[in-house]
């Protein structure tokens, strides 16, 4: 593999040298390489917000990008540290604990290798236990990203079975209503991301201008119920108004224009924030009527 990019993903923040110290790491193995962020904004343990924003980033990136995750409340334990190669031609460096439920369940895992500590881990390190961040991960990436090392390199295969996986429903239509759940937050505008595809959805005649059902709960909880257009942009409401729209990833979210609709109702998310859409046969004009 001729040299690639490496991008990181952590819940590390930039308030102190964690990342700094993963980016040394990196850059001692190949001071040429090219090292990029996804964020390190991942709340802290939440690897299910890992997961998605792998699956929201990763097929954006080059073939052969090596990508390292590090949300890992486990560091120290026994999970393994694994490399992931995606069916589209990604790498993934990360804890086998979730962070690739939503790249299994949207790309596809082609084959992964449990990483080999005795080979690929960083010199000097052995007594460390709680920053394989930089030990292990930056370490492996970085060597796999410039070729120092090969994907077989990496250490012995793993059964595609055994990876461990969170609980990942997918959505669907029964009696005239769809039900999915919010996947993740749109989080500096506050807008709801489900996992609901437009496909999905236009697959039953919806469409934009078409008035729809929203409920909203959090286990038995409903914390939202009311009806919102299906429109195409935010522009197509009034201000301060709620809509149901189409995402970057084609699937189905929930906005206030020019606002938080997640602030504006304590809404969380992943598979106990469920989400149901009906049809009411009403129809609204759309205000961006130069679309329509």
């Amino acid at each position: 593999m001729t040299k690639q990019s490496l991008v990181l993903q952590t819940d590390f923040g930039l308030c102190d040298g964690a990342v700094s110290a993963m980016y040394g790491v990196a850059n001692c193995v190949d001071p040429a390489i090219r090292i990029f962020d996804l964020t390190h904004e991942i709340p802290t343990y939440n690897i299910w917000e890992a997961s998605y924003r792998l699956f929201q980033t990763v097929t954006y990136w080059p073939k052969d990008t090596v990508f390292v995750s590090v949300v890992d409340p486990g560091v120290g334990s026994e999970r393994l540290s694994i490399v992931a190669k995606t069916t589209s031609g990604h790498y993934i460096v990360t804890p086998d604990n979730g962070t690739l439920t939503h790249l299994a369940t949207h790309i596809g895992i082609e084959e992964a290798r449990i990483i080999d500590e005795n080979k690929n881990r960083l010199p000097q390190s052995g007594e460390s236990y709680t920053f394989h961040g930089r030990d292990v991960y930056a370490y492996t990436g970085a060597r796999l990203a410039t070729g120092v090392i090969t994907y077989e390199e990496v250490g012995n295969t793993i059964d595609l079975e055994t990876i461990v996986l969170l609980e990942n429903p997918n959505a669907y239509y029964e009696a005239n209503t769809f039900h999915g759940n919010v996947d993740i937050l749109d989080v500096r505008f506050g807008n709801l991301w489900s996992n609901i595809p437009r496909a999905l959805f236009v697959s039953k005649g919806v469409a934009y201008g078409d008035v729809i059902e929203v409920s909203i709960r959090d286990g038995h909880r409903e914390v939202y119920h009311s009806t919102m257009v299906y429109g195409r942009s935010f522009m197509d409401t009034q201000l301060g108004e709620p809509l149901l729209y189409v995402n970057s990833l084609d699937q189905l979210g929930i906005a206030i224009n020019q606002g938080s609709f997640a602030k504006a109702y304590h809404v969380g998310t992943g598979t106990n924030w469920q989400l149901t859409l009906r049809a009411t046969g009403e129809k609204k004009v759309l205000l961006d009527c130069r679309r329509s």
